[in-house]
């Protein structure tokens, strides 16, 4: 069974032209059509398959400022307060919850990592409590443990990901904007250096302002027009259990295994940063760039197979733009999980909790993380083409800061003042090397 994800009907209707076209409708694709739609901006929203069933309906669902890179953390604070608006103003439940996150451990060197982000967090204003031993004992009751140490974030919380999307595309809808399913787009259309329009599989839309926010798919997109996008995907594997165990924390991290508490009372169960690498032309030829990564993090990845490369989304060959093109071979990304990663994570999940050993599995499901470099996402409007604004590479940190993220490319596309420094996020920073650069979170 795949991840659970609230399908939305929309028309099949092309326009003929529009403000801006935003291609993707992932989390921060739906987030950023939102806010241009908000401000009163004739917004197409276009999408290959179903809104949000990629990665922004398989992940976590953790909406957290703790421990997050230095260049996301602003970000993340103020998407904490975006979710509860975009809530507010869209009149529809989409999970959204400041329960707090838990973090527990007995690696002293890693109780010492999260002190020192705590240390810098409080300076930037963040609550983040540490935990002595009898703090997190305590807290994590649940594990019938003793712990040496934790981290408690009180002020962050989770969101339901099989909502969020669709609920916030009704909230373009309610704004004036449109929402088009099951429609790739194919290519950007370009007049003297810069966009005049979006090529789709049922005809161009005129538009002088397009974001990208494809996902997995961006870097090949680019390629169609000659713009190096450094990006690789892992393929992590994620179950579900059952509702029915009773007493365990709302989200929990540890070393061993994560879990979060899903809207219909189950949990979701993952191991951070456990993933298998599918090798693919774009993480060949990107090689060089993801050297750092893959050395600092190497003992949690594996080689997977060729399900990727069968994909294609990570293609290097050029598309026709009057033909069916990858994306439409493939609309949504559904991947094979790991069986292995699988039955590990249920075995270390429940010798963690102990209250989950007697609920019974529900869904499994894989999905492809797309990274970046330095593991911090691209969102610029200076990527080689006028009116063309990249928002990609969110490296499984999208989730949580979709709706700043959004908030962001929308301050960019309408010439506001932006939510946060744009300077970190910007593409051409993969011009120099990533050595030390790498994100520990």
């Amino acid at each position: 069974m795949p991840a659970p994800l609230l399908r939305m009907e929309t028309p099949d209707t092309l326009p003929a032209s529009a403000d801006c076209v935003v291609i993707g409708a992932g989390i921060v694709g739906v987030s950023a059509a939102y806010w241009l739609a908000r401000a009163g901006r004739r917004v197409v929203l276009l999408e290959k398959g179903l809104i949000g069933a990629e990665q922004s309906s398989r992940n976590w669902g953790w909406c957290r400022q703790q421990n997050r890179d230095a260049r996301e953390l602003p970000l993340s604070t103020k998407s904490l307060a975006l979710w509860e608006e975009m809530t507010a103003d869209i009149g529809e439940d989409m999970g959204f919850s400041r329960c707090g996150l838990l973090y527990l451990s007995d690696d002293e060197q890693e109780i010492d990592t999260w002190a020192a982000w705590g240390k810098f967090a409080r300076g930037e204003g963040i609550v983040t409590d540490m935990l002595s031993a009898a703090e997190a004992t305590e807290r994590g009751a649940a594990t019938g443990k003793p712990w040496k140490g934790g981290v408690w974030s009180p002020t962050d919380g989770t969101a339901d990901p099989s909502r969020a999307a669709p609920t916030i595309a009704k909230g373009v809808l309610k704004h004036g904007g449109m929402v088009i399913q099951n429609c790739a787009a194919r290519g950007i259309e370009r007049q003297a250096g810069a966009v005049c329009g979006v090529i789709t599989e049922r005809g161009v839309i005129r538009t002088r302002q397009v974001v990208l926010s494809g996902g997995a798919w961006s870097a090949s997109f680019l390629y169609q027009m000659g713009i190096g996008f450094p990006q690789a995907s892992v393929r992590g594997s994620i179950l579900s259990v059952a509702p029915g165990a009773r007493g365990l924390p709302a989200a929990l991290h540890t070393s061993a295994a994560s879990v979060t508490r899903r809207a219909d009372g189950g949990y979701t169960l993952a191991i951070s940063r456990f993933a298998q690498l599918d090798p693919t032309p774009g993480a060949i030829y990107g090689a060089k760039h993801f050297v750092p990564m893959f050395a600092k993090r190497w003992r949690l990845l594996s080689l997977g197979g060729l399900q990727a490369w069968q994909a294609g989304f990570e293609t290097r060959k050029r598309w026709a733009m009057d033909r069916p093109t990858p994306m439409e071979a493939m609309r949504i990304l559904d991947p094979r999980p790991s069986r292995k990663a699988l039955d590990l994570t249920l075995q270390r999940a429940r010798n963690l909790l102990p209250g989950l050993r007697e609920v019974p599995v529900q869904a499994e499901w894989a999905s492809y993380v797309d990274s970046t470099p330095d593991g911090v996402p691209v969102i610029d409007g200076n990527i080689g083409l006028q009116g063309l604004f990249l928002a990609a590479g969110f490296s499984g940190h999208g989730f949580g800061i979709g709706p700043g993220a959004g908030h962001l490319v929308a301050d960019l596309m309408l010439g506001r003042e932006p939510i946060t420094d744009v300077s970190q996020y910007r593409l051409s920073r993969f011009g120099q090397a990533q050595w030390g650069k790498v994100s520990e979170f």
